[in-house]
Parts: structure tokens; C-alpha cells; sequence
């Protein structure tokens, strides 16, 4: 049934967008456009997806990951050789700003506003998710509505700065070819007929989705990575023998990341067991029959992807224990279903920028394992908690110790 609805291309199971706050938070951009709409914003925004285009912007991942660990080991050298950090929100910047330079050609403290009202949006977001939608009441003069204009404005503002200064800053030949270039260039007007075009208000939307997707999802992957290797030293001491084998102390290249298969292994296991995306949901075009049961038109579908995830049926009886050995043999393997791994989706609606979350992760865990060891701290309180992606509620304090002293 799930391969079915993720495997559609006819249209029947279109994005659900009755939730006018959670529009407004990820734009109408590739994340929530259907059909013709669709295939004409993956046209424009694949090519800097492209994976000769995702290695070069690994230099840019391992820069951001420097600056970020640089001050980790000046708290250290302040504190003499231990120190405990809140991981979560030092990689929600680390993810920011890496977005920020690969797809905006900025950093994070310019779209540092972008991000503090996107994260308000969330909430507000998710307050209103599981509650039942009645039409038109996102259009009342109410106090969460006056908040969600108010930020939405906010937003799209700074992000017409930014397209502004991409504007005043253009090459004579070109806008540059990162995302923002890219979809500038399918909006110029010099563009023939047949090229596919974006107007002003469909590139903002797109800044809306690739700003949040491109940062939340892969922090939280961060965060959950870091978490499964403090709790597991074993698989710390193997990815860091793994990595010193295959960079030394270099920082990591693609060709370097492409041979950390270990590392490969461990990202997938902690995508099973702590999914950045607990759910999708589509709604039904069409009557339709699913699985024997009669679907009639403008049903809400729930694809839990957690449950899924640790499905005995689907993942075998270890389903809930925490082994990257399964995914030995790569993702189609490890489970009794191919596409049982829906982290990123399936099919052809499946995350566009997939394998520029998992180089990032690779990337990162690879540096911070070749300069530090780490524990977890006592402090720390397991309540995984989701809020429209799944975050720590209290954070991940850790207990840092450099390599290097």
C-alpha cells in the first residue's frame, strides 16, 4: 500500500494542503507542488543537485565544520581538556550556514533572521497539525494567525534582500550557479519561451523550502548520529579507525566520504531508528480502492514512517535494536522490502537533496571523530520529542575531549 502511494505519477495521491500554516512555512515550492507545477521547479532546481556539484561544495561543508569546531577547541583549551556543549543548536547553525554558502551564496548570520522565523512558523505549524482543519479559519483575525502573517511577511522580506543583492551583484553573463542562481536564471526575462520559467513569487517559495529542509532535517541527523555513537563506543572506536584509514588527518574529500562505508552504515541505521520525519501524509485525488479498502475522494493518507521503520514484519525481529550491520549490503538489502527505508521518502516524489544530507553528515561526523571523543552527559534526558522533524526536547549536552591535546 505505501509502495503504491509513493510510487504514484498519475496525480491520484497529490501533497496535502489544507494547513495553511504549514504552506507558509515550507512555500508552495517542490516540496508541496503536484503534477505539471512539479516536473517544471525539478527542472530548474535538479542541476544543482547534481553530484559533480555536490563534491564541490563538500570544501565549503568541511569550512563550515571548521569554524564550528575551532571554537569547540577554544572552550576546551579554556576549560583544560574537557568540556560539556549542547550539540543540537550548535549544529542547527553548523546546518544553517552550510546551506546558507552552498544554495544562497551568504552564511548564517545573514539568514540568521530567516531561520529564528522559520523555526516560530514551525511551531506554530505543528500546533495546528494534528487538529482538524476547518476551511477558511486560517483566514480569521485571530492571535496565532496575526503571528503567522506577521512572521510570513517577515520572511519573504529578508529573502527578497537576498535575491536583491544576488541581483545587484550579477555577472554580466550570469547569476552564478548555485540554487538561487540557477532559479534566477529560469526567471530572466532574456530566457527563451522554452526554458522553464520561475516568477519572483515561486523562487521565493522555493528560498522558503530549501532554507528549512536543507538545514532542520540534517541537524537532526547530526544530533540523533551523535547520541547512537555515545551510547555505542564500540562503533565510535570503528568509524574512527575507519576514517583514520581512509583520510588520515586530511580533511575529507568526496572521494575520501565515497569509501566510509561504515560511516554510510551507521547514518542509515540512525535515519531507521530516529527518522528526521516521523510522516508523510497525501490526499486522495479520486475514489479509489488501496489495499481492499475504499478511499473516497479528498481522504487524508498517514504514512508512518517511524512505525515502519521498526516494523518486526518489515525489519525482522531485531527491529528495535540499534545494528548498522544491516545495512551491510546497502538499503535494498536490509530489510525485507527494497524501499523499506523512508527517511527520505520513495519513489519519484522522493528528497531531492538526499545525497547532499547524507555528504554533509558524512562530512561532519568524519571531522569531529579525527578531533575529539566524546560521552554523553548526565545531564542529558532521553525524550525524543517531534515537532514536525524529531529533535531531543531538552538538547544533547555532551562531554567533549579533544584527541589532538
Amino acid at each position: 500500500m505505501v509502495r503504491q502511494v509513493l510510487s504514484d505519477r498519475t496525480g491520484i495521491y497529490p501533497k496535502n494542503l489544507t494547513n495553511r500554516h504549514f504552506v507558509r512555512l515550507l512555500g508552495k515550492g517542490l516540496v508541496l507542488t503536484d503534477g505539471d507545477e512539479w516536473k517544471r521547479h525539478r527542472k530548474v532546481v535538479h542541476p544543482a543537485f547534481n553530484m559533480d556539484k555536490l563534491k564541490m561544495m563538500t570544501m565549503t561543508m568541511s569550512d563550515c565544520s571548521r569554524s564550528m569546531m575551532s571554537e569547540w577547541e577554544s572552550e576546551l583549551a579554556a576549560k583544560g581538556g574537557l568540556v560539556e556543549i549542547e550539540l543540537s543548536r550548535r549544529f542547527e547553525e553548523l546546518t544553517a550556514d552550510v546551506i546558507s554558502h552552498t544554495a544562497f551564496g551568504s552564511n548564517y548570520k545573514e539568514g540568521k533572521q530567516v531561520f529564528l522565523a522559520q523555526r516560530e512558523l514551525q511551531f506554530l505549524a505543528f500546533s495546528t497539525f494534528l487538529t482538524v482543519q476547518i476551511p477558511g479559519f486560517s483566514y480569521l483575525p485571530t492571535m496565532k494567525n496575526f503571528k503567522t502573517w506577521s512572521l510570513d511577511k517577515k520572511v519573504r522580506g529578508m529573502l527578497m534582500d537576498i535575491i536583491k543583492t544576488r541581483h545587484a551583484n550579477k555577472n554580466v553573463a550570469w547569476y552564478g550557479n548555485d540554487l538561487l542562481g540557477l532559479m534566477l536564471e529560469a526567471c530572466a526575462p532574456e530566457h527563451g519561451e522554452s526554458c522553464p520559467q520561475l516568477s519572483m513569487d515561486e523562487i521565493i517559495d522555493e528560498c522558503k523550502t530549501f532554507f528549512f529542509a536543507g538545514h532542520d532535517t540534517t541537524s537532526h541527523l547530526l544530533t540523533w548520529t551523535m547520541f547512537l555513537l555515545s551510547t555505542h563506543p564500540d562503533w565510535q572506536e570503528k568509524l574512527r579507525e575507519e576514517i583514520a584509514m581512509e583520510c588520515g588527518d586530511k580533511v575529507p574529500a568526496g572521494d575520501m566520504l565515497n569509501k566510509l562505508k561504515m560511516v554510510n552504515m551507521f547514518l542509515l541505521e540512525t535515519l531507521r531508528l530516529y527518522s528526521p520525519v516521523s510522516l508523510i501524509r497525501r490526499k486522495v485525488g479520486t475514489d479509489i480502492e488501496l489495499g481492499g479498502i475504499k478511499m473516497p475522494e479528498g481522504a487524508l493518507l498517514t504514512i508512518p514512517i517511524a512505525t515502519i521503520h521498526r516494523d518486526k514484519e518489515v525489519w525482522g525481529e531485531d527491529a528495535d535494536e540499534f545494528r548498522p550491520e544491516r545495512f551491510e549490503n546497502g538499503v535494498t538489502r536490509a530489510a525485507k522490502h527494497p524501499n523499506a527505508l523512508l527517511s527520505f521518502s520513495s519513489g519519484p516524489r522522493s528528497c531531492i537533496g538526499q545525497n547532499f544530507a547524507m555528504i554533509e553528515a558524512k562530512a561532519v561526523i568524519a571531522m569531529i571523530l579525527q578531533r575529539f571523543s566524546f560521552t554523553l552527559s548526565p545531564k542529558y534526558v532521553h525524550a525524543p520529542t517531534d515537532v514536525i522533524t524529531l529533535r531531543p526536547k531538552y538538547g544533547l549536552p555532551m562531554i567533549l575531549k579533544s584527541l589532538k591535546l
